[in-house]
């Protein structure tokens, strides 16, 4: 029998919330041509001149805000989950970040250093289809293994965003928060340049070409972010119960002045508080763990947001993080 290991795989975080530390992880995130996706010498000018000189001490800011004794919260919260799976099964567990640490290559280096290890399950913990994301983190693995001549199968685990395992525990993880009172739910999911979606579109005349082109079936929709996370949702809110005219979608963390997917997130809470909302619920599908794009972006700023606009409460429902129902579902995929 194949002796199997799994390496899971979320984004990454700076090493602490220092100005030099984010500085150091915004270059290796943003030089990454899957995320800025322009020629090496405009990405290179890009960060340089606009990003690095001012960016990187208001992020160490955002992240002190948000920082635990432990560390980084994607960090802590991402080790807590693997901790958690591997209680759950006899083959080894490792957490992998695509930039920062600890690396893909170094988590590689550690599973393969035991000669047995014939195959690595490889779950890159994003339930949505993006370049930025899923298709970097594996052309990430597989550079280590060529570069290294590692003997190893690598399978991969695709996007997960309408799988009813993971619906279910997305759904069960957020329920006691759903049955408080509230008037609106926010589905906040991290943005992207529009570009990214129609470059994808092998026909050319699909995404975000024609009205409700995230509807139904196209063979684009198997790498298109929009339609998969409008998916997650539609899947969210029948297994919730939750009314149409009671949720809406947004999208966060934009950057630079291209053409992102919209509406945005705060414009979205912003108009909900003038319509005469006063508790929102927003919940974060893209990201299964906590991180700084929820605990400061949404639950800090986009509080302040909605207050300042007349709004009285929002409240963020945590991701699934160590939830026993998305660690059952992890073992299961790994088992089977």
């Amino acid at each position: 029998m194949t002796k199997r290991a799994i390496l899971l795989a979320n984004l990454g975080s700076p090493d602490a919330p220092t100005t030099t530390a984010v500085r150091r992880y915004l270059n290796q995130f943003l030089m990454d041509p899957y995320v800025i996706q322009l020629p090496w010498i405009l990405r290179r000018m890009i960060v340089s001149l606009f990003v690095l000189p001012t960016r990187p001490k208001a992020s160490a800011e955002a992240y002190q805000s948000v920082w635990m004794p432990e560390g980084s919260p994607l960090i802590v919260l991402s080790e807590k989950l693997k901790n958690a799976l591997q209680a759950r099964l006899t083959m080894p567990v490792e957490m992998a970040m695509r930039y920062g640490n600890p690396s893909i290559e170094q988590q590689l280096l550690k599973i393969t250093a035991d000669k047995s290890i014939e195959e690595v399950l490889y779950i890159p913990l994003y339930p949505h289809y993006a370049d930025s994301t899923v298709t970097t983190s594996i052309e990430e693995a597989k550079r280590v293994i060529k570069k290294h001549g590692l003997d190893i199968t690598l399978t991969i685990i695709p996007p997960f965003y309408d799988h009813p395992q993971y619906i279910e525990a997305l759904v069960t993880s957020a329920q006691p928060y759903l049955e408080q009172p509230y008037d609106h739910v926010v589905f906040s999911y991290h943005g992207l340049p529009e570009s990214h979606i129609t470059k994808l579109d092998s026909s050319g005349s699909h995404c975000l070409k024609q009205n409700n082109c995230c509807q139904g079936s196209h063979p684009a929709h198997k790498t298109c972010y929009r339609h998969q996370v409008m998916r997650t949702t539609e899947c969210f809110a029948t297994q919730a119960g939750l009314e149409r005219q009671r949720y809406s979608v947004a999208f966060q963390s934009r950057l630079g002045r291209a053409k992102w997917l919209g509406p945005n997130t705060e414009d979205t809470l912003r108009d909900l508080a003038q319509q005469g909302a006063k508790h929102v619920m927003v919940l974060c599908p893209a990201f299964v763990t906590d991180c700084l794009e929820t605990l400061e972006e949404i639950a800090i700023r986009g509080e302040e947001v909605f207050k300042e606009a007349g709004g009285e409460k929002l409240t963020l429902i945590p991701c699934m993080n160590d939830d026993p129902a998305w660690v059952n579902v992890l073992a299961d995929w790994c088992q089977n």
